[in-house]
């Protein structure tokens, strides 16, 4: 079981920053990838970075440019920088990380980490 604890969220006026965290601490046994995700009109969620176990990133296209995510394996945390902050990008952002326990899948969420861009 793996457990995942967000923080770094805020509130920020447009085109400020801020830096999300996500720790994972547990069992992980083959790591595919960690993101993160945000509620989204008409979707439960949409991704808005992840990044694989070999560095791979990718990103929403409303974020590509602004939003930078990495990790450090030695910590087993994932970050989200986010620079030139905008109204849009409020919302409650969810860690993700993706495991497989041999060919089986297995998904973990964080709590979730308020973001609030607003002047």
């Amino acid at each position: 079981q793996v457990q995942l604890v967000g923080s770094g969220g805020g509130l920020v006026q447009p085109g400020g920053s801020l830096r999300l965290s996500c720790a994972a601490s547990g069992t992980i046994f083959n790591l595919d990838s960690m993101g993160w995700y945000r509620p989204a009109p008409e979707k439960q969620t949409e991704l808005v970075a992840s990044i694989t176990a070999d560095g791979g990133t990718n990103y929403a296209e409303s974020v590509k440019g602004r939003f930078t995510i990495s990790t450090d394996s030695a910590k087993n945390t994932v970050y989200l920088q986010m620079n030139d902050l905008k109204p849009a990008d409020t919302g409650v952002y969810y860690c993700n990380l993706r495991d497989r326990v041999g060919q089986v899948p297995a998904t973990y969420w964080g709590q979730g980490t308020q973001v609030t861009v607003s002047s």
